[in-house]
């Protein structure tokens, strides 16, 4: 992946040219993995603004104001906190408040589908903050922790995100590369986004575990048992989905052992 910056401009993760008199120092962060980020990279002063998913790190964003949701955004509030920064993610924030952002903002636009996209995104706003250096500790760190967690071994896993639909992760997503990287073969691999699937499709990919993800369903202990009646002889867990959804710096934070990723 190319990156290019100097004193005066960014190019965002959808190759968009962003130009800057000096490194931004009113900042605006609507996807919570990427507040945390913003806020380990020293700038925790020029951050103002937040969705209210934005929850890490917890007893610290509390008192940044609230502009929405990710895919609800408060317009009237973004524009009273004066931004000279705003960003977003390509899947994370809905693309149509997004465009109408970039109409009166500086925009900058992560698209963070794998591991190697997330050191990326650290990469360039380490630069664009003028804070390599911590960028690169980071992404050392982060390189270090996934290394430590990684195993030989292959399972065919199914990772179920939400219930009533039941819903999966195809190839094209974070959470897919997670699990390739933890030691787990998704059984839709050969489908994309965040399809639903059922039961009986679960059991005709035949997986030796099933993943049942702590957000953004609350998957708890009492879903096990409901899974066990259809697969007795299956493995069935509940994870941390922070684990696997949650790219940036979240995963420096995490209390797992090695492969144990249960929440």
């Amino acid at each position: 992946m190319n990156i290019f910056f100097n004193m005066t401009n960014c190019i965002d993760q959808l190759d968009r040219v962003l130009n800057f008199s000096s490194s931004p120092k009113r900042i605006i962060s609507l996807v919570p993995s990427i507040t945390e980020l913003v806020w380990d990279l020293g700038m925790e002063k020029e951050l103002v603004g937040r969705t209210k998913f934005c929850i890490h790190p917890k007893g610290a964003v509390e008192d940044i104001a609230v502009v929405g949701g990710t895919k609800n955004l408060h317009f009237d509030r973004i524009a009273s906190l004066n931004p000279d920064l705003i960003i977003v993610n390509k899947e994370e924030n809905d693309k149509e408040q997004v465009e109408k952002l970039i109409e009166n903002h500086p925009v900058f636009v992560s698209d963070v589908p794998t591991f190697g996209h997330s050191l990326d995104l650290i990469t360039r706003l380490g630069e664009l903050f003028n804070k390599k250096e911590i960028a690169m500790g980071l992404v050392q760190k982060l390189y270090g922790t996934m290394r430590n967690l990684k195993v030989e071994t292959t399972q065919k896993a199914a990772y179920l995100i939400w219930q009533k639909p039941y819903m999966t992760i195809g190839n094209d997503t974070y959470i897919h590369d997670m699990l390739r990287r933890l030691g787990y073969e998704n059984i839709f691999k050969h489908k994309t986004r965040y399809p639903e699937t059922t039961i009986d499709e679960i059991k005709a990919l035949q997986p030796g575990v099933i993943l049942l993800s702590s957000e953004p369903f609350p998957f708890k202990s009492k879903h096990i048992a409901e899974f066990q009646k259809h697969f007795p002889n299956t493995t069935i867990k509940v994870v941390n989905g922070e684990l696997f959804s949650w790219y940036g710096t979240r995963l420096l934070k995490l209390k797992i052992n090695q492969h144990d990723y249960t929440a």
